[in-house]
């Protein structure tokens, strides 16, 4: 089932939001990483920037560079809603945003291989949301 994101819309420089992602197709107790991925206008697809990370089992965490400081990933204690908490937002960060689930490998190996490539890779993710738009204006 795919994901489903909410929560975007129009902000300032400086400004917050937060992005939520229905997860609820998958149990409690499946191992998955679920990830934050973003699409700036007169990007392709294949050009999706992947920003964050979460295990479902340890619940450890990646982000890119980009974004380090700033967001922050979370989960439900239910398991069926990952947030993105978004501070200090940049005209950068305009986007159409959306989350997808990795389950090719153990969810705290991914983050450990995303850490180490400092990159999430959007061709391991699956369950592709139909996004939620971000803008933020000067």
């Amino acid at each position: 089932v795919p994901f489903v994101e909410s929560g975007g819309g129009l902000v300032q420089v400086g400004g917050s939001l937060t992005l939520s992602c229905d997860v609820s197709g998958f149990t409690f107790d499946d191992d998955y990483a679920a990830g934050w991925f973003r699409q700036a206008p007169g990007k392709e697809r294949k050009e999706r920037e992947g920003i964050s990370c979460i295990s479902s089992t340890d619940g450890s965490t990646f982000y890119a560079d980009s974004v380090k400081g700033r967001f922050t990933i979370s989960r439900a204690n239910a398991g069926d809603t990952v947030y993105l908490q978004m501070n200090g937002l940049k005209s950068e960060d305009t986007a159409v945003y959306y989350c997808a689930a990795n389950r090719a490998r153990a969810s705290r190996y991914e983050i450990e291989i995303a850490t180490m490539r400092r990159q999430l890779d959007p061709h391991e993710y699956d369950y592709w949301g139909q996004g939620t738009r971000v803008t933020v204006s000067s």
